[in-house]
């Protein structure tokens, strides 16, 4: 797992392969096969009921290491942020691939206890549905605005005033290009209902491509990095208008942070 009390997690530079990233030429393969064990053998569990919160941050961290395993750089900071406030929080993220979901709990969950808000479609998958149903998640169809929305604020509210967090991503579908204009202000509505902090998380997870026919099993692209930067806690004032422009500007900040790094 991510060591407690840190602020910043990097893939080791001297890191090696393994053993098979090294055999075959294609870390597709490799990757989907170590990514297939882990969620088989955790949605078996899910369905027997014994999946809790801890074995669900540890199988995101088998996730984050599979992606280590054949060669991908993973860079966290802004993990000090989790600790600036006590209680649950919205955390409000850009959605770019499937690596995020499958990430942020051994980011989030060891420090504050979460779920996300998800597609119905994704609860309802073959095997990788009982792992998110046991979260139980927050479902939207991303059919009807209205509906999503009373969904988010109601649903949203009772888990927040239990003590659970939330993260939520305002794009309608994930994409490479962050779109301001597409990035709704659901979570700071919810955060302003519920009363709690919202959290900025800006990352960049193009390694983990959308796929053409089967968007979760898209190309895989160990050379490009994978960043993840957690922003400090707001509270939200009048109606939220500011804080979400703050929330697009972390964002934005950090894309272009990123892709600067990579050209340089």
């Amino acid at each position: 797992m991510i060591p407690s009390g840190i602020d910043k997690y990097s893939t080791d530079p001297h890191r090696p392969r393994n053993f098979f990233s090294r055999i075959f030429l294609r870390p597709r393969f490799t990757f989907y096969f170590q990514v297939l064990w882990i969620v088989w053998k955790n949605s078996r569990r899910a369905e027997k009921g014994v999946y809790p919160a801890e074995k669900w941050a540890e199988s995101s961290f088998d996730i984050l290491r599979a992606l280590e395993n054949i060669g991908t750089r993973i860079t966290i900071t802004g993990m000090a942020n989790l600790r600036k406030f006590e209680g649950p929080a919205v955390f409000i993220a850009n959605h770019m691939s499937t690596l995020e979901t499958f990430v942020l709990p051994c980011i989030v969950q060891p420090v504050k206890p979460v779920t996300f808000v998800v597609k119905q479609s994704l609860v309802d998958m073959r095997v990788f549905g009982p792992v998110m149903r046991s979260r139980d998640p927050i479902l939207v169809g991303r059919k009807n605005p209205r509906e999503d929305l009373t969904a988010v604020l109601n649903g949203g509210t009772k888990k927040l005033q239990a003590g659970q967090s939330v993260i939520i991503f305002p794009q309608s579908t994930r994409s490479i290009i962050f779109k301001p204009e597409e990035f709704n202000t659901l979570g700071v509505k919810l955060a302003l209902k519920a009363q709690v902090p919202v959290v900025p998380i800006a990352l960049k997870t193009d390694a983990w491509g959308i796929g053409r026919i089967a968007k979760d099993f898209g190309p895989i692209d160990p050379r490009k990095r994978v960043h993840f930067a957690i922003g400090e806690p707001m509270t939200i004032r009048n109606r939220g208008a500011e804080e979400h422009q703050k929330i697009i500007t972390f964002i934005r900040e950090k894309l272009d942070q990123w892709q600067e790094e990579e050209q340089a």
